[in-house]
């Protein structure tokens, strides 16, 4: 017993990391920062997924509180659903860090660094026009609608293209994020509306979906822009397919979020603002060569 009692005492502190599901590379790249970076500072982790179920969320911080996790880094599963699960790990004294996603409320996380949505889905929107020429008929797939991030990148796209009068939406749906979803609603808009010259997509998994449809239609003549900067998205720039994408820093967030739980646990000094937005970079095919899971080599 006194072996046992000396070896729980010399663990190495534990963060959790929880995330949606790894299916998604963004969020793989998120958990494997995340990870990577609390090894290096001698943490032990509990790498966890919610699947964007709330209630799975709420059960799973659940689980860090009752194995003592000195921090949660977090990429939530709703903006409002996830306020009440942050406040119980914080009473229980667990410091949450929030990445990419926010949610609405203050001071209950101890930080949330996200990606600046709006510039980079300004940056997109940009190179969308020029692409298009500044004219013809597009379409728009939207994230989920329970994401803020949805909602601020469509803003980010409209509040640029707007300026465009010969720039007509045909079609704006939500695909979910989803890849197979977003083949699904391509398909039924390229049949309601055959003269589209543009797809403007809110995630790159909605973009892969959409050209993969106007593939098998043989629409390689539609330009498809995307938003995360996926290898998957970086792979099809470089052959000639999709025509761009925002990469939102995933890997490096998640590190950062990662080194401030690590100052937090040692110091208790909280970084001197709780909301901290990170620059989106455009991703076409002058970059995209150099562009390795969800961040840009030198």
């Amino acid at each position: 017993m006194t072996f046992g009692a000396a070896a729980a005492a010399s663990a190495a502190d534990l963060i959790a990391i929880i995330t949606p599901s790894h299916d998604n590379p963004f969020f793989k790249a998120e958990a494997e920062g995340a990870d990577a970076k609390a090894k290096a500072l001698g943490y032990e982790t509990l790498v966890l997924v919610h699947d964007d179920d709330a209630n799975k969320q709420s059960q799973l911080i659940d689980t860090a509180i009752a194995r003592g996790a000195k921090a949660i880094i977090l990429d939530n599963a709703g903006a409002d659903a996830t306020v009440a699960a942050v406040k119980k790990a914080k009473d229980a004294n667990i410091p949450s860090f929030l990445i990419d996603r926010e949610i609405n409320a203050s001071g209950v996380a101890v930080a949330q660094i996200v990606s600046n949505n709006y510039q980079g889905a300004q940056l997109g929107a940009q190179e969308f026009v020029k692409l298009m020429g500044e004219k013809g008929n597009y379409v728009e797939l939207v994230g989920k609608e329970s994401d803020t991030n949805a909602g601020i990148r469509s803003k980010g796209y409209h509040d640029v293209i707007g300026e465009y009068p010969d720039l007509k939406s045909v079609a704006k749906q939500s695909a979910n994020w989803s890849q197979p979803e977003a083949y699904s609603k391509m398909e039924s808009i390229l049949q309601a509306n055959p003269n589209i010259k543009g797809v403007i997509s809110g995630n790159d998994t909605m973009a892969m979906g959409a050209i993969a449809a106007l593939a098998a239609a043989n629409r390689k003549d539609v330009i498809v822009v995307g938003f995360d900067g996926s290898n998957d998205v970086r792979d099809s720039i470089v052959a000639g397919g999709i025509k761009a994408t925002v990469l939102q820093p995933a890997y490096l967030q998640a590190q950062v979020a990662v080194e401030q739980a690590d100052a937090y646990i040692k110091t208790k000094k909280a970084p001197a603002q709780e909301k901290q937005l990170m620059d989106c970079v455009l991703i076409n095919g002058a970059n995209a060569a150099k562009l390795e899971t969800f961040a840009l080599k030198k």
